[in-house]
Order: structure tokens, then sequence, then C-alpha cells
């Protein structure tokens, strides 16, 4: 799953090679390797691995969305446990006499690939946002746009449905400039780049003794986070219980969101996360919880009725939503309008520039002999199994004709001319988030999906409609301009590790397959089993309230939000764009202390504006576990705390399998562990008495 970059940089930086090493010693250390061809590369062990790892993050993916939608990389994890599957059973057969392909890098490769790929729908999906915004319990929560037109009940047919009709025509968007972007312009990617660099450590010696290492520690991590999350189960026998509930800091501060609910899985996200983002997630959390809605509360019956349900959009949680819609969006417009100009200004560069990438026959430096061995082995490699450019571009439009008829059917409210409009739109959106992502690492994915609820929702208006469409055409946005900056990052691991370009689309098409068979599977089985999207459940499915919240904003302008809001609204939108724009003026022009990394992110300060601060302080404690390992041996902790963070995040997350079994069978935990202030507590026992 591929969400926001900003949340995979750190882990990434742990990850990267330095580049002038990398491109010294790689491909000399692989020079008596043979090469498999593209159908060796995708085998019958690589497929298999692949569902299953497919399978258990499709839960992981799926839990974090419905808990928070703050998801980081597991591209370290997905690699390290193929690797481990693999490399066990090729032992074991080799051991007795019955090996008869060995496990390759590429054939590494192709089993992240698939496993990202599939995890990657889990988040584009929408399962968790615009499909689960349009559902009557989400519609249910606001005041806005509860007619028939814009409510859809969420059923498993037309989810998957919708999945297989858009999820593919992105792998076709962006193949034809995959030697320009690689070759020509020499994107680095970086998350494709340090997975490369992680297979190939993988699959020489010392690598593969350390890989082993990470295994042991990330299956301890597993074990102890699974069994203190069945642990922590026996005290949940009704809402409010458990150690989820604990009044950390207090009564009070529990009432205000503010405690350590004892989750292994963000405990986890936050050893994974950079310092800054769960630092300003705590931020966020302290503005929102701490000051501005205690503030906004004391107006109650003067900004807003004081009649009005605690989920109305126009009383405090309009304020909530719509505040935080305003700060992702204001943070949004800076990142595209970043990414454009960057574009612009990069690709007018490079093509004024020389060619400075032609190989020299006279070199005769070692190492730049060794990194000119590289390039020519790897674009060799990269140039052989093509994908031709004809194909391509008849699969996109081909794909895009099945999708203009089949999305009108599924969502009457989108005609055929509003698909066609954002097939049309689309590539150009693809290739600039491609290319971007390339520069930066930054997938803008959901922006353009929150763009396109606007437009859209407002095109069609709300008596048609606007609502489902709107959050309709976000899917089929994000799909498109999603798997395409996916695939060209498969592409560049695909080049730094001699894959195969057909190895790696095809990869990638039965990754997405499965993740379209899976998705919406793993998510009904949540469905069924959860209250889901509750605000004060254990599922409260932020985003799904969020992105329909802005489809409303879309519909009804202005006039949706409660008093006062739109001021308080243009304000967070406009600190939402400054705050990115002081910070990358910092980051040119302050070097001396480098004040920048000090600046909070607005996307990540708005995420608690509607939850609350509970997991941020859990994120924020993995940071504070992260920190004292690595002063006291960062070399240990550069190795191990991914495979330690992955396994609390497996083992925790997993743990939701059996729960939901458990839930579903009516079968409920034995004992409520609450907590009560000292005055309630007195009411209790005076109640128990009398009642005695």
């Amino acid at each position: 799953m591929r969400r926001s970059r900003e949340l995979q940089e750190e882990d990434m930086a742990r990850a990267a090679p330095d580049e002038k090493t990398d491109k010294i010693f790689v491909e000399d250390a692989f020079k008596t390797v043979e090469v498999p061809s593209w159908t060796k590369q995708i085998t019958l062990r690589a497929m298999v691995t692949s569902l299953i790892l497919s399978l258990v993050f499709n839960f992981i993916v799926c839990k974090l969305n419905l808990t928070t939608g703050v998801i980081p990389s597991l591209n370290v994890a997905a690699g390290l446990l193929g690797f481990a599957l693999v490399k066990s059973w090729t032992t074991t057969l080799a051991k007795v006499g019955l090996l008869k392909q060995p496990f390759t890098r590429q054939e590494n490769t192709v089993i992240q690939t698939c496993v990202v790929a599939s995890s990657g729908i889990a988040f584009s999906s929408g399962t968790a946002s615009y499909l689960l915004g349009m559902s009557p319990i989400v519609a249910s929560q606001g005041d806005g746009g509860n007619m028939p037109e814009n409510v859809k009940k969420l059923s498993i047919g037309w989810m998957m449905g919708f999945l297989f009709v858009v999820s593919f025509v992105g792998l076709f968007s962006i193949v034809p400039l995959r030697k320009i972007m690689i070759l020509k312009y020499k994107l680095t990617y970086p998350s494709g780049t340090a997975t490369a660099y992680l297979i190939n450590s993988f699959h020489t010696p010392k690598g593969a003794k350390l890989a082993k290492k990470q295994v042991v520690v990330l299956f301890k991590s597993f074990i102890f986070s699974f069994v203190f999350a069945f642990f922590q189960w026996f005290y949940t026998a009704s809402d409010g219980c458990g150690f989820s509930s604990f009044p950390t800091f207090g009564i009070q501060a529990y009432d205000k969101r503010f405690y350590f609910d004892f989750s292994s899985t963000y405990v986890g996200v936050g050893m994974i996360c950079p310092y800054m983002v769960n630092i300003s997630l705590l931020i966020g959390a302290i503005i929102s919880w701490g000051i501005m809605w205690p503030m906004i509360e004391t107006k109650k019956g003067i900004w807003y009725s004081a009649d009005l349900s605690s989920s109305s959009l126009h009383g405090l949680q309009g304020y909530r939503v719509f505040i935080a819609i305003a700060m992702m969006l204001g943070d949004g417009l800076y990142h595209v309008l970043f990414m454009l100009i960057k574009t612009v200004l990069s690709l007018i560069a490079k093509n004024t520039s020389k060619d400075s990438s032609m190989v020299n026959p006279r070199i005769t430096d070692k190492n730049d002999q060794n990194a000119n061995f590289d390039e020519q082995r790897r674009t060799e490699f990269f140039l052989k199994d093509q994908i031709p450019n004809k194909i391509a571009i008849l699969g996109y439009i081909v794909l895009a004709i099945i999708s203009i008829i089949a999305v009108p059917l599924i969502f009457h409210q989108l005609k055929w001319y509003h698909v066609l409009v954002a097939y049309l739109i689309a590539p150009v959106l693809a290739f600039c988030n491609a290319y971007g992502c390339g520069l930066t690492d930054w997938s803008l994915a959901s922006n353009y999906g929150k763009l396109a609820i606007i437009i859209f929702s407002s095109w069609v208006g709300l008596e048609h409609g606007g609502v489902i469409a709107g959050l309709a055409s976000c899917g089929v946005m994000m799909s498109i301009v999603s798997t395409a900056s996916d695939l060209m990052q498969d592409f560049k691991t695909g080049y730094l590790t001699l894959s195969s370009p057909r190895s790696m689309f095809f990869s990638q098409v039965i990754g997405t397959t499965m993740g379209c068979v899976l998705t919406p599977l793993v998510f009904w089985f949540f469905y069924k089993a959860y209250p889901i999207g509750d605000p004060y459940g254990t599922y409260p499915a932020p985003y799904g309230l969020l992105y329909r919240g802005i489809a409303i904003l879309g519909v009804e302008g202005i006039s949706s939000l409660p008093k006062n809001c739109l001021n308080l609204v243009i304000g967070f939108f406009i600190a939402g764009f400054v705050i990115n724009l002081v910070q990358e003026l910092l980051k040119r022009y302050e070097s001396r202390f480098q004040i920048y990394r000090f600046i909070p992110s607005p996307m990540c300060m708005a995420i608690p504006f509607y939850l609350g601060g509970y997991f941020a302080i859990d994120m924020c404690v993995g940071s504070l576990i992260l920190y004292m390992w690595e002063r006291r041996n960062k070399q240990r902790a550069t190795d191990f705390a991914p495979a330690v963070a992955s396994g609390l995040i497996c083992g925790d997350s997993l743990w939701g399998i059996p729960a939901a079994i458990l839930a579903l069978a009516n079968v409920r935990p034995p004992i409520c562990m609450k907590f009560l202030s000292s005055r309630v507590n007195a009411k209790v026992d005076s109640f128990l008495k009398a009642a005695s």
C-alpha cells in the first residue's frame, strides 16, 4: 500500500544504499550468476508465496485503514518475508535433491511486486474512504446529502466489479514512458531503489545471513504482538472496556482522547514512520482536541444548535471534519502545484542539457569501469524484453472504453461522458504523479482523488446524486494515478535487479488481480464482524466521513458549513499551504541549522482533528523506542528496527482474524475492565447497594 511517501522516507533512508557504492559493486558481485528469462522469473512458487503474503498484508492494510488511515511502508516486511518463505522451501528441496531452479533476486522482485501491488489496491480501492463514504452508515452521521440518490448500500459484488473495471487502466497509461523515465531522465524513485538494494543484499552471502537474523527477530516480535493482543481480548466484553480504554493521563485527558491504548500496531507504525510525522500527529491532536474543540464546545447553543446529535455535520462534528478537510486540501494543493512546477522545470532542464549518460570507452579508472559495467548490464536487460507501445496504448483505450460503459452501470449518477473526461485527464496526471514520485518519492494519488470529488460532485449536483458521483470519480482517478506511479517504481526496482520489464508488468497485473479479489473479501470480513464507521467504535474508518464531507462541500458549497466554520476553514486551508511553503523556503535558503526538519506536516496534523490523539501517542512511543535504541546501538537498530516494527504490526493486525471470527460466532470476552472516576464509582457502588 502505498500511501503518501512522506510516511516512508525514513524507512527508505535506512535501506537506501550509498549511490556511488551501489554503482561500483552490485552487478560486479552478480556477474557470474545467470539471469533467468522473464518466463522463469514468474514461477508457481513465487505466485503461491505472493498470494499468501497478499492475504496477510491485505488484512494489515485493511485494519490500518479502518482505524486511523495511517499506513507506513511495508516494503521491508514484504521483501523479507518473501525471501524467507521461498528460501526456506528451496533450501529444503536442495537438501533432498529435488531443487530444479534456484531462488534468484529476479524471482524475489516478482514476489515483492505482486505483494505490494495487491496491498496497494487495499489503499486505492477506497473500502475505508470513498466507497465507505457512500454507505448508509456514514451518510447517517451527517445531515446533508442523505437522499436516496446520494447513498449506496455496500455490496461485495459491485465493489469487486468496480475494482476490476478501474484498477488495470493505470497500468497501461504509463508503460510507453518507461524508457524515458528510467534511462533518459534517470529518475531515482527512492522507494524502488531502496527495495532493489534490499533484494540485492538478500542474495549475497552476507546479506542472506543478516536476512535470516531479521526473520528470527520479526517472528519473535510477531509472536509477542499476537499473544499480547489475545491477552487484551479477554478484558473487552463491551465498548469502552480493556487496555485500549486505559486512562493513562487521567479521566479528563481520556475524555479528550489523550491516552495510550496499548496498540502494538501503532507502536510499530511509529517505529517505521519518520520522527517528524509522529510529532506532527501529536501537535495536531494538541491543537484540535486540547485547545480548539473545547473552545468551540463552549459556543454550543450560539454557533450551533444545542439540540443537534454528536455526529451532526452542522454541530461540533462539522468543525472537526471540515477543518481537517481544509488543511488536507491546502497541503494537497501545495504539493500538486509544487510537483507540477518541479516537473516542468526538470523536463526543461533535461531537454536543454547535453546527454551525459553515454558510455566512454576510454575510461580507465576501476571504479568508473565498474559503474559503467553496472549501467551497461542493467540497460541491456531493461531493453531486452519490451512491451510494445502499440499494445500499451491499445490496452489503455480498450480498458477505458470498458470502464466508460461499466462504471455508469454501477453508479448511475455518473454518466459516460463524466468517465470519458476523467480518462482524458488521467494520463496527464498519471505522468505528473509518476515523474514527481521519481523525483521526491511522494505519491499524490489521494490529492488528485480529492480534487476529482470536488469537480465531479459540483458538476453533477446534489439533486442528481453528486455525492455518489464525486466519490466514484475519486475511485476512477485514484486507481489510474496510483497504479501508474507504483508500476514505474517497480520498473526501477526491476532495472536495478536485472528483472525483466515484462515480468514486472505481468507481476503488477497478477498482484492487482489478487488485490481486486482479496481487498473486498477482507473488508467484508471486518464489515460483517464489527460496526465499521462508528466514530466511537473499534474501527471508526475516519476517511469515510471525511471523503463524504468533501463531496457534500462540492455539492452544497459553503452553505453546508456551521456558523463561523468558513473563517476557520479558510484559515486552516491557507495554513496548510503556507506551512509547506515555509518548509521548502527554509530547505533551500537556510542550511546552517536545517530548521526545515522541525516543521510539522499539515497533512499529518489534520488526521487527529477527527480521531483524537490516542494513536499519535502510540506512534510517539514507537519513535521513543527507536530513538533510545539508536542511541544505544545505531547499527543494530538500523538492521533490526524495521523487522521488529513489522512483527508488531503483523501480530496485532492478524489477531483481528480470530477476533472477528469469534465476534461472528457471538463468542464474547469474559471480562470487562473499565475505568471510572471516583465520583462515578461512588454512584455505581451506591446503586449496586440499593439494588441488592
